[in-house]
């Protein structure tokens, strides 16, 4: 192709953008700088002097969705603002997430205590370690009254729910007393990628490998049928990132567990070009700015390509990169701990110039507890302060055609290319963090970063460099739930127990068991069951690890 023919194709596929953008983005608004100077939603190069504009970048919405998913970005619909609230009895919850829906939050996220991730009931441990890190969700009349006055059917809901996925059976059983159809129910099982629990979070591993991945199967297949407007799977970067491995690293890995489970799917007879349009993705968002906006748009034009080259994908829905992200909590410091604002704030500009599609803004104080409220709000002011007053939404990919941005996504590319080709070598993301290859890598990226640290080559304000005496003592911490309220969630826990028919939830509970000793029967479909018998998660756990085998991830020295 010649230079002039370059340059043709290049003004088609210009007027095609804009055609989808003036489609979507109907009635546009004329944005001017405080210089009084029209800011146009996209920019490109007028001159394509070697003809790879189109192949590297194209535009939004379109082959290779370098420069974003969607033809309008953020200019046309900002992100979901997800707060990620946990806080002592459901009706705390409740409580807290009413206030922070209406400081801005424009979607709900829901973090259980820790005994639920543990995968036991209120009932089973002291009372003093309750309540402190997430609500206490052991039955449906649990989750009912946390979404108590909450319109499940409108907002988009993320649930940290690992597998076997109970937050989401309990859910979906309150929208069918309440009667909201399932299909009106949005949302991510936001924890449901339990490769990168089994690799780097292991107090969310539950069931063993093969367990955990006949659960997560079953879920998908049941939910893409009855439940086809929830994400059910969401591939977590974030715990590989959290637990040591570089952002290219982390990217990379990411990559290699959703084409394991994109193989997995395929093995269930499942096409493509439909289950992939479910798949999204969350990640960390660190404080290293330029590599963070790289990573996310090399990691677009990569899936971009891959999934059209692996898995024959045609559909452009199942070709988004649709992720969430959270600053990470691994920069922040419990020295000047207000000085998180700063560092929450830089991560999220990045996490919105990289193209994300929800994103959670840590509170400053969420490294030494659950964030306050007064945090929480500011945290989500942080996210309105971007989007209205230094106006990061006006431009589609304002980094693009950055020399420098250009350049680190092009190496960022290549470096996230290199972990996918070493995991492909090791037969696949299952076999890879099976023989614990994964977990030895993320191991030595960690510690050549806290080495970096340590001998002060990366400077962490407060903490090795412009340090400051302070009064520990002084730091914000949020205050243990009131010993009375844990001790009445159990008595209460222990009425809804009394007041069960015995012979439906024995029943429920051994077609659970059933379900899981055969490969005929979906075991999702058997906990919901199990869920409307009255069947708490802590027994419904037990009942699975019995059957599949109890989680004991691979530890590697």
């Amino acid at each position: 192709m010649n230079k002039i023919d370059k340059a043709t194709a290049l003004e088609t596929n210009a007027a095609d953008w804009q055609q989808n953008y003036d489609k979507m983005i109907g009635q546009d608004k004329v944005i001017k700088n405080r210089s009084g100077i029209e800011v146009q939603p996209l920019y490109w190069p007028q001159v394509d002097a070697d003809g790879s504009y189109d192949e590297k970048l194209g535009f939004p919405g379109a082959d290779p969705m370098t420069r974003g998913i969607y033809p309008t970005m953020h200019r046309g619909r900002t992100w979901s603002q997800r707060q990620l609230i946990g806080l002592g009895r459901p009706a705390d919850f409740n409580e807290r997430i009413k206030s922070i829906l209406k400081s801005g939050a424009s979607a709900l996220s829901i973090i259980p205590c820790n005994s639920v991730y543990r995968g036991i009931d209120c009932d089973e441990v002291e009372p003093e370690i309750l309540g402190t890190c997430g609500t206490i969700l052991n039955t449906v009349e649990d989750m009912d009254i946390s979404l108590k006055d909450i319109p499940i059917g409108e907002l988009s809901i993320g649930l940290n729910d690992p597998n076997p996925f109970l937050m989401l059976a309990q859910m979906l059983i309150v929208a069918e007393n309440r009667g909201i159809p399932w299909t009106k129910i949005t949302g991510t099982s936001n924890q449901s990628d339990y490769i990168s629990h089994f690799v780097a979070n292991h107090m969310f591993y539950r069931l063993s490998l093969p367990g955990a991945r006949r659960v997560q199967m079953d879920t998908i297949t049941y939910l893409a049928e009855h439940v086809p407007n929830w994400n059910a799977l969401s591939i977590v970067g974030q715990h590989m990132q959290q637990a040591g491995a570089t952002p290219a690293q982390a990217m990379g890995l990411t990559l290699s567990t959703a084409i394991q489970y994109a193989h997995d799917c395929q093995a269930r007879g499942m096409d493509p070009d439909k289950f992939l349009e479910r798949f999204t993705f969350f990640f960390d968002i660190s404080i290293s700015f330029f590599e963070e906006v790289a990573k996310f748009r090399a990691g677009r034009r990569i899936w971009n390509n891959l999934v059209t080259e692996r898995f024959g994908v045609t559909n452009p829905r199942a070709k988004r990169f649709k992720f969430h992200g959270q600053t990470s909590g691994l920069d922040l410091t419990r020295q000047q701990p207000l000085n998180n604002i700063a560092r929450v704030t830089a991560q999220a500009m990045a996490g919105i110039l990289g193209g994300l599609q929800s994103m959670h803004t840590d509170g400053y104080d969420e490294v030494l507890s659950t964030p306050s409220e007064d945090s929480a709000k500011i945290a989500i002011s942080t996210q309105n302060i971007l989007k209205h007053e230094a106006h990061l939404c006006d431009v589609v990919d304002p980094l693009g055609g950055s020399y420098y941005v250009e350049s680190l996504t092009d190496a960022m590319e290549e470096e996230i290319l290199k972990v996918i080709a070493q995991i492909d070598d090791q037969g696949g993301m299952y076999k890879a963090v099976e023989s614990g290859f994964v977990q030895e890598m993320i191991g030595a990226s960690a510690l050549e970063y806290q080495d970096q640290i340590d001998n002060g080559e990366q400077i962490i304000v407060g903490v090795n460099a412009y340090q400051e005496e302070e009064d520990a003592s002084a730091r914000p911490v949020l205050k243990r739930p009131p010993q009375s309220h844990m001790e009445a969630q159990i008595e209460r826990l222990k009425e809804v127990k009394a007041a069960r028919d015995p012979a439906v939830l024995a029943k429920g509970l051994q077609d659970l068991r059933n379900a899981a000793q055969s490969e005929d029967v979906n075991v999702f479909e058997a906990e919901l069951n199990a869920v409307r018998a009255g069947a708490t998660q802590g027994e419904i756990i037990a009942v699975l690890r019995e059957e599949l085998g109890f989680g004991q991830p691979l530890v590697v020295a």
